[in-house]
């Protein structure tokens, strides 16, 4: 049986910018906090492997959290929520329950993944899961690289490999050149955000880009080999080594829905302050809307302010809030799906990978739900982090609500939990018929 191991007046789950910045802000007010993450490392995704450095925000962020008290629950996965107050987690000892006074949920957001065919080939991979890799170690030097997809993300990876060593190819962006060019002219209101857009221009300089470009099929005989390339009406095929591609971001609203927070239009809802529907909870970067580290950043430390009672200071942050607010509603219209590519998911293109699942057979059911209870589709290891999102955009299907564990949990720690009192025998009757 678990027992309480921990006890923090703030807890945040979440260890990349928003979270970094919402635990100094409340730590440095006087309180006790946590910071509890599934890395071993802080930083998230974007501020992976900046410790080192000395020239980074981030590494001026992560040297404050080192003049604080606040205390690093590493590699520990937050699964359920046994009674209020309380989070229950799964680490590399084991259960974990954790108390809190308030909580700041600062989960981020995950790449989405639109099914083609080939799309599950090996070295057919997620941009950020690509640059991930390479920050661990994978050698990428003279391996002939693809980046597509959508969104900001795609030329911060490719600079990022560019400088590793990577023979970047090609760039394909799906939004269109007159798209583009209109968050362009937004930029000379970000003169921070343009400095940093002109900055990997330069370092991307000669690498061929396209607009109003995608990918409609990847090939080889189960590693990836070439690539075809629709644009402007015409198809064109490119050997490579990765392919890196992904459609933008989707917030990671799985633990505020369990909560009970209130979800709209796929982000968690909050007030001015970042509270969420919930009393004592607050949501702070990405799962509130995808905005970008500075918005993460100025979000996290409304959200800290906000939990230790110092509202005033708080109410300080909402003008740069707002503005860095106007520009993510930007990004959005930008980077939005283009209907043409509901056109390259082929009716044998497996949507589901952990359950093999094709697209034929999901479109023969109404409803997410039903797909789920008879193809199962969803229900392997990534519990419908990656096809859910697809079927949202190709079907227009919602998800269904989330009950714990909210990710997938070893039967060794379901052992250790006290008897449920509700929702979570379902859910391990469900995963025992898996």
């Amino acid at each position: 049986m678990s027992s309480l191991q921990k006890q923090f007046d703030v807890l945040v789950v979440g260890g990349g910018p928003a979270g970094i910045a919402a635990a100094i802000s409340a730590s440095e007010c006087g309180a006790r906090v946590g910071v509890v993450d599934d890395n071993f490392a802080l930083g998230g995704q974007i501020w992976r492997g900046e410790h080192a450095k000395s020239d980074s925000k981030a590494s001026a962020w992560l040297q404050r959290v080192n003049a604080t008290a606040i205390e690093f629950v590493p590699g520990v996965r937050i699964i359920d929520q046994p009674k209020a107050n309380v989070l229950r987690g799964e680490g590399p000892s084991g259960c974990i329950d954790i108390l809190y006074r308030k909580l700041i949920l600062a989960t981020g957001a995950r790449e989405r993944f639109l099914p083609f065919p080939g799309w599950t080939l090996q070295n057919v991979m997620g941009a950020g899961a690509l640059q991930a890799l390479v920050k661990g170690g994978l050698p990428i030097r003279g391996k002939r690289v693809v980046v597509a997809g959508t969104g900001p993300l795609l030329l911060a990876v490719a600079a990022y490999l560019h400088k590793a060593g990577a023979k970047v190819l090609l760039i394909c962006e799906q939004a269109s050149r007159t798209s583009l060019a209109r968050l362009g002219a937004r930029l000379l209101i970000h003169r921070g955000k343009l400095a940093q857009a002109l900055s990997l221009r330069k370092d991307l300089a000669g690498v061929r880009s396209l607009t109003g470009a995608w990918p409609i099929a990847a090939e080889g005989n189960g590693v990836l080999r070439s690539v075809v390339i629709s644009h402007r009406g015409s198809t064109e095929m490119v050997d490579c080594d990765y392919l890196a591609c992904g459609f933008h971001l989707v917030p990671n609203t799985e633990l505020a829905s369990l909560l009970g927070c209130r979800v709209q239009d796929g982000r968690v809802y909050v007030d001015h302050f970042q509270r969420t529907s919930r009393a004592n909870i607050f949501c702070a970067g990405e799962p509130t809307g995808v905005g970008g580290v500075e918005l993460a950043v100025v979000e996290g430390q409304v959200a800290g302010l906000a939990a230790v009672g110092q509202e005033d200071r708080a109410m300080k942050l909402f003008r740069p809030r707002r503005k860095l607010r106007r520009f993510a509603q930007a990004l959005d219209r930008t980077f939005a799906l283009r209907p043409e590519l509901r056109q390259v998911t082929q009716p044998q293109t497996i949507v589901c990978r952990c359950e093999d699942v094709t697209y034929k057979q999901i479109t023969q059911h109404r409803s997410w739900r039903a797909a789920k209870l008879q193809t199962r589709c969803g229900m392997g290891p990534c519990q419908g982090r990656v096809c859910g999102p697809a079927a949202e955009f190709l079907l227009g299907w919602t998800p269904d609500s989330v009950r714990p564990p909210v990710f997938p949990t070893l039967l060794s720690t379901i052992s250790e939990m006290p008897p449920p009192e509700t929702g979570v025998v379902e859910s391990v009757a469900m995963r025992g018929q898996q």
